[in-house]
């Protein structure tokens, strides 16, 4: 099935799940339309090929808070057309999707998210235009809830889930997951809970075979269920936010050998200063692709339309970039660490993000990998209209079974005017270095981009 079909189907099913409910909510677009020159679009050590790409496209973001629906969505739509006709012409989706529809107001819901990007088919080879497929992935199903007294609550779910890649069909997979919570409110600000969650997840390609002697053979891919036992703490405060569980998480191969381990992650939004904040988030967990594109618990969309100068910078026309996953169906033990450090005045923002990840993976430890790196963003206000935004990113990434090391370094400039309440413009920079350990994986690249925004 196409992505886009799925990504179609997953919004249709969104709408139809969700009948008398009140759309007089708050829906924002923007149209989009960038022209970039790129001097090495294949991103190649030894054979660079100079591109102008034409990329119109357009953001939407819709949010409804509601007795009966309560929603929030944002999705980017883009067309690349590349003018030295290299290269076939692409469409590109992005969608990010919560839905939320109160059957029995305090009993029943029935809940519907949707996540779907552009990731590379090959992580290991270079972001280029033949290195790109569409991802998506579903999950849908009710919330049952329970009240005990003024303080004590429960919810039982039952959720179905489904991945789908365009090109690396090991990804695909249906999955189901039922999870029981206890909740206790301590106070108005802190609440703990108590929570047991049990996944079967079920891949397309999933395949067994037996020797002659009777011993089971290699299995690609292999099914698995997932148990996990956990505590957590919330605490939301004026200036001070955290989010802490710890627990145990229990894999189970079909015919391979399992994994069991602590489960850990925390989250902290600290205001210290009316001008500095610190955010920290850290995990230690089994993971695998598909739930590393879903949103954990605690996180939220943001909203697209929103203009961050690094986002820009990133996605320049305001537009979609290519993600980082090993799209697989492999599980990991995935180790985060990232913290990040903001000071804002009138006309300065200054942003500085040290990050640290680590991926071994349980059957095949081919892409087991560390990466360390940090980005330092700067945004400078010239005045009311126009803003000067420059960024610096540097990644050291090490593949320990393949004995490679990439050490890449991304940096840009961005001068975007407001010309009107609707109407804005940019002309961005930016320059990437790679050098790899790996034959033919090392490459520099230069990019212009020159992008018109009309918001509504």
């Amino acid at each position: 099935m196409p992505a886009s079909t799925t990504l179609a189907r997953a919004v249709t099913l969104a709408l139809v799940v969700m009948p008398g409910a009140s759309w007089a909510s708050q829906f924002d677009y923007s149209i989009f339309g960038s022209v970039e020159h790129s001097d090495n679009i294949t991103l190649s050590d030894s054979n660079p090929i100079s591109q102008n790409v034409f990329i119109p496209g357009f953001n939407f973001s819709y949010a409804q808070q509601g007795s009966i629906l309560q929603a929030n969505v944002s999705g980017t739509f883009q067309y690349d057309d590349y003018l030295g006709h290299e290269f076939a012409s692409q469409t590109q989706t992005q969608l990010a999707a919560q839905a939320n529809w109160t059957v029995l107001p305090k009993r029943l819901d029935f809940t519907v998210e949707d996540y779907a990007g552009t990731e590379p088919i090959d992580s290991l080879a270079s972001d280029s235009p033949n290195n790109r497929q569409q991802t998506n992935v579903l999950s849908l199903g009710p919330t049952l809830h329970l009240q005990f007294g003024n303080v004590m609550r429960a919810q039982v779910e039952l959720h179905y889930l489904n991945s789908y890649a365009s090109k690396v069909t090991d990804f695909n997979s249906s999955r189901g997951m039922a999870a029981f919570r206890l909740y206790r409110d301590l106070n108005p600000t802190d609440t703990l809970s108590f929570n047991i969650e049990s996944q079967r997840v079920k891949f397309d390609n999933s395949v067994s075979s037996e020797s002659v002697d009777g011993v089971d053979d290699t299995i690609a891919t292999p099914n698995y269920t997932r148990n996990e036992v956990y505590g957590r703490y919330t605490s939301i405060l004026t200036h001070f936010n955290v989010d802490v569980l710890a627990g145990w998480s229990k894999i189970d191969f079909d015919h391979a050998p399992g994994d069991s381990k602590p489960l850990a992650k925390v989250d902290l939004d600290w205001q210290f200063t009316p001008r500095q904040t610190l955010s920290v988030v850290g995990s230690y967990e089994f993971s695998d692709a598909a739930q590393d594109m879903f949103l954990q618990p605690g996180q939220s969309i943001v909203n697209i339309l929103d203009e961050n100068p690094t986002d820009f910078l990133y996605n320049p026309g305001g537009g979609i970039s290519t993600g980082n996953l090993v799209i697989d169906s492999e599980v990991y033990l995935e180790k985060i660490f990232e913290a990040t450090y903001t000071y804002h005045s009138d006309r300065l923002q200054l942003s500085i993000t040290p990050s640290y990840d680590k991926l071994s993976y349980l059957n095949n430890p081919t892409f087991d990998q560390s990466t360390r790196g940090g980005t330092i963003s700067l945004d400078y206000r010239l005045n009311p209209k126009t803003a000067l935004t420059g960024f610096v990113n540097v990644e050291r990434m090490t593949y320990t079974s393949l004995v490679r090391t990439d050490k890449t370094y991304r940096y840009g400039v961005d001068l975007g005017h407001q010309w009107t309440s609707h109407w804005s413009s940019h002309v961005s920079y930016i320059r990437q270095i790679r050098n790899s350990t790996a034959l033919g994986q090392s490459y520099h690249e230069n990019e212009v981009f020159f992008s018109v925004v009309f918001r509504r």
